[in-house]
């Protein structure tokens, strides 16, 4: 994979979102195909175009990231194998992932493949993205709540690429976290079917009036992300990938976007932080491309704040830009991206003719290179081919993706070969030229049956947990009903002697997140726990499970690690876990459904976050 200093990765929601993407100066394009992708309703691309788009990239000396990143239920594991093999061996770049279950299925199957893990994974802090790095991950992506400084401390500790959002949509709540329209609506975000339901209006109660004004219900909308002013803190924070969020949105969005910010990055690497500084018409230009009522600079300089907010209506219809929509158009949505390609003959009487020819990228280097050899020369009878007419015809590229550059030509005098020879010497190097990709994948894989998992557990009496947000909901007997009682650590800390009020059924609740300035402050109060007793922890990240691991915990899973299928167990089996609650997702047949011997359990009564 390439190692620039900086990467621009770009959405494609179809394949002219990708051709557009690399036409305005991507380095990278993330896209869906056409099952397990997180945005189920863009035009994903099918197997034919999916092949047919990572050769387009490679060709432009670009990446594919392919996105694999919703939960997967345990009847559709069966057919990841045969669905991802075909872009596997098509050289495809990497896969983003959400589920374990995938993530560790990958891992075994596609050795080589590189694999990012999702936003939605909600990484946000070093001891998560270490967990990762651990797995076999080569890229994490952040979660978009976290700031320059603590993506710099991941960046300081963990040996990962860092991929963070620099424009685009932003969620309200954390993505991979978030239930709303499941629960509400029955589409899960999860399962790439959101619908979006904190984009509409709201009124905000307390007690029997409203809080917010009525020109002002959308409470849950955030201004998009730009970050055109940060580019030169993100990279020295540390992150080598700038994504840009927009799957749903049009070609012309894509390469308008994409240019903007490859004028702003490279501007940045040539120039340093000397001189930089946004043109306000680059800002305009975006606001014309896509406007929530504005631009936020998300989280990244502070940790949150109304401004970040849209509130108001969508702003009334306006006038498009036509005059940048036809640019937009015309330079990278219609255009035909052409890589310069330098050519070099020899014709020598007696011996075959050749033709080599070079791919040759933006810096001088050379990608690929092709050697062909003809019939050989020989003396011409009347008339001799010439140095203009060799470069003529020989130099010829129409119809391809190649644009003639250099021409070098060692050239005998008095020698004659066919037209037809030169012609089919250039078509047959032009073709090899076109078929070059990067290293082939090794051969691949018979297709590997689903392991034979045994059923979980026996019939009999099912055992009973408690999880209480306050110590003094814990009643005399609370633990002849619960077989253990989870309580958060706060609370334990305030009422240490519950410790040994409850010494084999009490397990001490982390935090859902845990933000690198709070990770002094967590171990050290894990640690005092440890030391007066505490045996247990429930965790509900990546972040938490190693650090409570660190600190010689027995692990207990919270439904926020999002199970829906048997490899993510079995995977959170090998991380530690003692047991796990599935997801708030799962129906009930498909939990029966899931083997492994990690035992499982489900949330059977209390609030839904």
């Amino acid at each position: 994979m390439s190692r620039k200093r900086v990467e621009i990765l770009a959405p494609a929601g179809s394949y002219e979102s990708m051709t557009a993407a690399v036409n305005a100066g991507a380095d990278a394009v993330y896209i869906g195909g056409s099952r397990f992708g997180a945005r189920a309703y863009a035009n994903n691309l099918d197997e034919e175009t999916m092949l047919r788009a990572i050769d387009y990239v490679h060709l432009h000396g670009c990446s594919l990231y392919m996105t694999v990143n919703t939960l997967m239920k345990e009847e559709e594991m069966g057919s990841l194998y045969s669905y991802l093999n075909p872009y596997y061996m098509q050289g495809l770049d990497a896969a983003i992932v959400q589920d374990f279950g995938v993530f560790s299925y990958l891992r075994e199957h596609f050795p080589g493949l590189h694999l990012h893990a999702s936003t939605q994974m909600t990484i946000t802090g070093v001891h998560g993205a270490r967990l990762l790095k651990e797995m076999g991950a080569s890229r994490v992506v952040t979660a978009r709540e976290l700031s320059l400084e603590e993506i710099r401390q991941i960046h300081d500790q963990v040996d990962v690429e860092i991929e963070s959002f620099v424009h685009g949509a932003l969620c309200y709540c954390y993505s991979g976290q978030c239930l709303m329209s499941s629960l509400i609506g029955g589409r899960s975000g999860n399962r790439g079917r959101c619908a979006q339901p904190c984009r509409l209006p709201y009124e905000v109660r307390q007690g029997a009036g409203p809080l917010n004004k009525k020109d002002e219900r959308y409470v849950l909308s955030l201004k998009d992300l730009c970050t055109l002013d940060l580019i030169p803190d993100m990279v020295e924070a540390g992150v080598y990938s700038m994504k840009i969020e927009g799957r749903m949105k049009s070609p012309r969005y894509t390469a308008g976007v994409v240019s903007v910010y490859r004028k702003y990055v490279d501007r940045y690497l040539e120039r340093g932080r000397e001189g930089y500084a946004v043109d306000p018409a680059d800002r305009r230009l975006l606001l014309d491309l896509f406007d929530r009522g504005g631009f936020s600079d998300g989280y990244y300089r502070e940790h949150n704040g109304r401004h970040m907010v849209a509130l108001r209506e969508k702003p009334a219809f306006r006038e498009g830009n036509q005059a940048l929509f036809d640019r937009l158009d015309r330079e990278y949505v219609n255009a035909e991206k052409q890589e310069k390609v330098e050519a070099e003959a020899w014709l020598t009487e007696g011996k075959p003719a050749r033709l080599s020819l070079a791919l040759v990228r933006g810096d001088g280097g050379r990608a690929a290179s092709v050697c062909v050899e003809g019939a050989a020369a020989q003396a011409a009878l009347n008339q001799p081919v010439t140095e203009e007419k060799l470069r003529k015809q020989l130099g010829k590229t129409g119809g391809t993706p190649f644009l003639a550059g250099k021409f070098s030509l060692q050239l005998e005098d008095g020698l004659a070969l066919s037209m037809q020879e030169l012609n089919r010497m250039r078509r047959e190097a032009l073709d090899a030229l076109l078929a070059r990709r990067e290293a082939p994948r090794p051969l691949p894989f018979r297709e590997l049956p689903q392991p034979e998992l045994p059923p979980h557990g026996a019939a009999g009496e099912v055992p009973l947990r408690g999880r209480f947000a306050r110590a003094d909901q814990l009643w005399t007997g609370v633990e002849r009903l619960f077989e253990k009682i989870i309580l958060p650590i706060e609370e334990i800390q305030d009422n240490i002697s519950l410790i040994e009020k409850y010494p084999h059924c009490l397990i001490g609740e982390l935090p859902r997140m845990c933000y690198p300035q709070d990770t002094a402050s967590l171990t050290r109060l894990l640690t005092g726990l440890r030391q007066a007793g505490l045996a247990a922890a429930y965790v509900s990240n990546a972040g938490t499970l190693a650090l409570a691991r660190e600190l010689g915990f027995a692990l207990h899973g919270g439904p926020e690690l999002n199970v829906l299928n048997s490899p993510a167990l079995g995977e959170y089996a090998r991380l530690g876990l003692q047991d796990l609650t599935v997801s708030f997702e799962l129906a009930m047949d498909e939990l029966k459904s899931l083997g492994g011997t990690l035992p499982r359990g489900i949330l059977g009564y209390g609030y839904l976050p």
